[in-house]
């Protein structure tokens, strides 16, 4: 195939847009915030999990000190109800058994309390975990909202550079030979399309041309459409390739 070869030089700029636009597809698919969302929202899940476990351990102790303090109550309104009989027996032995009970009341309140101060300090750690987690949760929410952000930024972005591209890439096949813009369009299907000759390589693929095929590609006409020998893209030739 022949083609002028300031045609051939404009599938350079076909080459750079369709890159282009690859590129921003990709990112506008899948920024590159997506992977670090993904695993903040599988970190968010475990302390969620975590912040279950440690509120449930917290609601119990809160439980148990309530049922504590009941417990102390009706030891309470037993010392009174006995306090109350002691002081109007007349009866030792009846007054006798009376601050018996009352000593063992004394002892239960004792350890009661004894054992409610244990569990209020365990509830204050409780509570301390709690909000420990809580506030990992609101810090990963936190990150989370803003590589959400910065997420649909990027997005916009790409989809703007993407829809500039599209017209660009549109206007400059449209100033191509169709049948030139066919043949581009099928070798960069399959992998690339054009590339520069420079300093004896193809920039398509990056790699330098044997010294036979060199010699063959500069003997060829300056219209004539030349192929890259290791990669198949169509070798575009400037002053550049000399």
């Amino acid at each position: 195939m022949n083609a002028d070869p300031a045609d051939q030089r404009k599938l350079l700029d076909l080459a750079d847009l369709d890159a282009r636009i690859r590129h921003d597809e990709r990112v506008a698919g899948n920024p590159p915030q997506a992977a670090e969302v993904h695993d903040l929202l599988a970190q968010r899940a475990t302390l969620t999990q975590e912040l279950s476990s440690r509120a449930n351990a917290r609601d119990d102790l809160t439980a148990e000190i309530a049922r504590l303090e009941s417990d102390v109550k009706v030891v309470d309104a037993r010392i009174a109800r006995d306090t109350e009989r002691l002081a109007a027996s007349s009866n030792p032995k009846q007054a006798q058994g009376f601050e018996s009970e009352l000593a063992a009341l004394a002892r239960r309140k004792s350890d009661l309390e004894d054992l409610e101060i244990e569990l209020m300090e365990r509830l204050e750690n409780a509570d301390a975990a709690v909000a420990e987690q809580e506030a990992l949760i609101a810090e990963t929410n936190a990150r989370g909202a803003e590589l959400s952000a910065e997420a649909k930024r990027v997005v916009a972005e790409a989809t703007e550079r993407l829809e500039g591209a599209r017209r660009d890439r549109e206007a400059v096949a449209g100033s191509v030979p169709a049948d030139l813009v066919a043949l581009y369009e099928r070798l960069a299907a399959r992998g690339n399309g054009a590339g520069l000759l420079r300093a004896g390589a193809c920039e398509a693929c990056r790699m330098v041309l044997p010294p036979s095929d060199l010699a063959s590609v500069r003997r060829a006409q300056t219209d004539e459409v030349v192929f890259c020998p290791e990669c198949g893209a169509i070798l575009v030739r400037t002053e550049e390739s000399r």
